[in-house]
């Protein structure tokens, strides 16, 4: 499995819709709302033969909110 961070950032008054939306969808391992330049920071692990990119996609980006994302792909944990 590989642990990906996703910052998400949401249109103005729909933090709280999305995260719940999220949250229904059971893809995440953690979900946080954040301050600053994004709303939500979802940390997520996908199976280490998924394509990344359109696991996101498929996964995530049909929620209706989201107007931005921020992938952080992770290595090695310390």
């Amino acid at each position: 499995m590989k642990c990906v961070f996703v910052q998400i950032r949401c249109r103005p008054g729909t933090a709280y819709k999305v995260a719940e939306e999220i949250v229904l969808r059971e893809i995440h391992s953690e979900l946080f709302s954040t301050s600053g330049e994004f709303d939500l920071l979802l940390k997520l692990y996908i199976p280490d033969d998924a394509d990344v990119g359109l696991y996101i996609n498929d996964n995530l980006m049909d929620v209706d909110g989201i107007e931005r994302t921020l992938t952080t792909l992770t290595f090695k944990a310390f």
